[in-house]
């Protein structure tokens, strides 16, 4: 009798509806009004349990949507706006740039001083577009639900597939399937776009109007360098010319353009030829190719010809402003600071990065908070390490390349522009390496007239360069004008 009543008593209470862990509402949406214009706007933050295709709950996708009021959604632009990592919340464009509110930077690539400020920001894209501010799992505020591994989540594929589910189910809730629709990503979060493109096409029959890549990567071999292969020495060179010159070490006599001009030409002849030579290069004509090398990027020939005529990001960034015991960005090569402890080659802390972490994270945790009624105990994961390993299946054995996913959504929808935004001083994600990964798109010249360049002069976050982030807005403004559809 002693162990049947506990029995009896456990399977009664397995027969009581679940208790869940009380939580605070969602706040509701907070109207304000649109900086620099008339308009107002209602903006709100939420999460959205998203779940699979059995219908089983899997996670929960934090996001930020704000809606111009007194506008018809049908013709109204909505974008969804990612940044990269694989890691990063959406915290950059969402205060840096895109955003009703900002946390301003000023022009001289100098850190300011924690904790971040928050202006009204009138460079915004509320004005020519709807916004949703997307974390994926593991990001921000975003979580795998109980029992569920992360592992589900970090990966090429799994992102893909999960980011595109949260896309279609937000078009089907807030009935936005009629407004034209865009992807707005940076960094990795360029190759999600590009992969997006193709998987909302193929799986959820959702058509795009346009893709904005800011500072972008689609093909990885642009980027690693590896023994063996010498494309990223071609595609980093006129980012190091262009930081030399904004330092006053190169090319200080001459427009950039002219700079920028040389040097993409001498990367993608006399130094790719010299690199493909190897060691059979002459002597004579390996002193040549050192001493062009030092006049575009103020870096001694001496250094040049040690380094086998190639100087990764790394040491480029260590070499340029030795003298003055510095080093500059990684994400901004305008930034410089003390140079790091270490083996005299390797950058440990990115300058630009360290910069403008402390100002954003607690900007947005505030803005959240005090602004947006969205209060919680979970920490906001502004940049995270937490999605890794991230799974690259399918690359196995080859470098990392989506570039192929945008070419087949632009030719399956003939109605599909990208807008590609790059800046000069990024040696993240460097200008000529999309450049290249797009000269072999192999989408013809009618296909090349559907892919726009803007270039700015600052790095991979252009828009904390405050004359940057307006002619990004105004760039931005254009696309989007020229790309919605007209109304019959």
């Amino acid at each position: 009798m002693k162990t049947t009543i506990p029995l009896l008593l456990a399977i009664f209470c397995s027969l009581l509806p679940a208790q869940e862990t009380p939580r605070d509402p969602a706040p509701g949406p907070v109207n304000r009004a649109l900086p620099g214009g008339a308009e107002r706007y209602e903006v709100q933050a939420r999460s959205w349990r998203i779940a699979d295709d059995e219908g089983k709950d899997k996670g929960e996708i934090f996001h930020v949507y704000y809606r111009l009021l007194g506008t018809e959604t049908a013709g109204r632009p909505i974008s969804f706006v990612f940044n990269g990592g694989p890691g990063s919340s959406s915290v950059w464009l969402h205060l840096g740039g895109l955003g009703p509110r900002r946390v301003p930077m000023g022009e001289d690539a100098v850190a300011p001083s924690p904790p971040g400020l928050l202006l009204d920001n009138v460079d915004n894209w509320l004005r020519f577009s709807d916004l949703v501010f997307i974390d994926p799992v593991d990001t921000g505020f975003s979580r795998p639900l109980e029992g569920v591994k992360g592992s589900e989540f970090h990966g090429l594929e799994e992102d893909t597939r999960w980011v595109g589910e949260f896309i279609r189910l937000f078009c089907s809730r807030e009935q936005r399937w009629a407004s034209p629709k865009y992807l707005v990503g940076e960094s990795y979060g360029t190759a999600r776009a590009a992969s997006l493109a193709q998987h909302l096409q193929s799986s959820c029959d959702l058509y795009l109007n346009g893709l904005v890549l800011i500072s972008p990567v689609l093909d990885f071999s642009t980027l690693r360098f590896d023994p063996g292969n010498d494309l990223p020495y071609l595609c980093f060179l006129p980012s190091y010319a262009a930081i030399a010159r904004h330092h006053g070490r190169a090319g200080v006599d001459r427009p950039l353009e002219s700079l920028l001009a040389e040097a993409r030409d001498f990367a993608r002849n006399d130094y790719l030829l010299a690199l493909a030579r190897g060691d059979t290069l002459a002597p004579e004509e390996r002193g040549r190719i050192a001493a062009r090398l030092a006049t575009l990027t103020g870096i001694a020939a001496e250094t040049w010809l040690a380094a086998d005529l190639r100087l990764d990001q790394d040491r480029f960034r260590r070499e340029l402003l030795r003298d003055e015991q510095a080093s500059v960005g990684r994400m901004d090569g305008r930034f410089k600071g003390p140079e790091c402890d270490g083996d005299g080659i390797r950058c440990e802390v990115d300058h630009s990065l360290t910069a403008i972490t402390g100002p954003y994270a607690s900007a947005i945790q505030h803005y959240f908070a005090a602004e947006l009624g969205w209060k919680s105990d979970l920490q906001y994961r502004v940049l995270t390490g937490k999605v890794n390993p991230w799974s690259y299946a399918g690359f196995q054995n080859r470098y990392v390349n989506v570039a192929d996913r945008l070419r087949k959504a632009m030719v399956v929808n003939p109605h599909l522009r990208v807008l590609v935004c790059c800046g000069y001083q990024d040696l993240a994600t460097p200008f000529a390496a999309i450049e290249y990964t797009v000269d072999h798109l192999g989408l013809g010249a009618a296909g090349r007239e559907r892919l726009r360049f803007e270039y700015f002069e600052a790095g991979h976050m252009m828009y904390v360069h405050e004359p940057s982030l307006t002619r990004l807005a105004a760039a931005a403004g254009r696309f989007y004008e020229d790309t919605r559809p007209r109304r019959r």
